[in-house]
């Protein structure tokens, strides 16, 4: 990887430091069902010791937390680590370090019945975090990661198709032969995980959903986009100001955003050194 393509990453995954609270509010829950089928294809049973990479404000540790799992998490951002503590102050097996993950160690004697990281592990380095998962794992144990994504059925909403000319007028528009994903078309990173020599696949399910935002709420979620919050302010009041008096337009002055999240759950190979 180019210095310059890990100097970015670094630079966009701490712009969330800026918004912890409406990153917590904002930002979508997870499907239950995508946490029953992490536990099952995990094997994990109540007191399982699980390390989470990238917490944030805790959208995925709660559910887990609920469930009586010790956790342990990892946020490199200051504010968003104080953040999940408020969140998860109820809860007395759950700790947040505020540390990088590519630069933390566990203890000579702690290692994890799972590893897991949502809607975060894209921006660690895969040639770091993969060797860092396994070295955190107990012999047979797992790595899962998911991430809630933007995907649009072909009779999705046409808000989506319609607002990119204000995006291109501002110049933030996509990327040349980018092709919006539907619903099941999300990749499923399985090459890049058995590529690694570490980890064997052994779930990949996809999980879809939708929300309906009014302006306000959407803006509120844009609000917790890297890109957006990189924005200039002259940018983010066009667009704003624009899907404002769109969806003022609309009867109801609502949009209907799709989710979809793919999870991969795979288990750690032992014996590798």
């Amino acid at each position: 990887m180019a210095d310059g393509t890990h100097d970015r990453r670094n630079d966009l995954k701490i712009t969330f430091e800026s918004v912890p609270e409406l990153y917590q509010q904002a930002r979508p829950e997870y499907p239950g069902a995508l946490f029953d089928e992490l536990i099952s294809a995990a094997h994990l049973r109540p007191g399982a010791s699980l390390l989470e990479v990238g917490a944030a404000t805790g959208k995925a540790t709660i559910p887990l937390a609920e469930r009586g799992f010790a956790i342990t998490c990892i946020e490199i951002g200051a504010n968003l680590a104080a953040a999940a503590r408020r969140s998860l102050a109820a809860y007395p097996l759950v700790r947040v370090m505020n540390v990088a993950f590519e630069d933390w160690r566990p203890a000579e004697d702690e290692r994890y019945d799972l590893v897991f990281a949502a809607t975060a592990w894209h921006w660690i380095d895969p040639a770091v975090g993969y060797r860092r998962a396994w070295e955190a794992l107990r012999p047979g144990g797992h790595l899962a990661f998911w991430t809630a994504s933007h995907v649009i059925p072909e009779d999705g909403d046409p808000f989506f198709r319609e607002i990119q000319e204000v995006y291109d007028e501002i110049g933030e528009g996509l990327p040349q032969g980018w092709v919006a994903l539907r619903p099941g078309e999300l990749p499923d990173n399985r090459a890049e995980i058995e590529a690694t020599g570490l980890f064997s696949v052994d779930v990949i399910r996809h999980f879809d959903w939708s929300l309906s935002y009014t302006a306000e709420q959407y803006i509120q979620l844009l609000d917790t986009f890297s890109g957006h919050i990189d924005m200039a302010q002259w940018q983010r009041d066009r667009l704003y100001g624009e899907i404002r008096r769109r969806l003022a337009a609309r009867a109801d002055g609502r949009l209907l955003r799709h989710w979809g999240a793919v999870l991969r759950v795979a288990k750690r190979i032992d014996g590798v050194y």
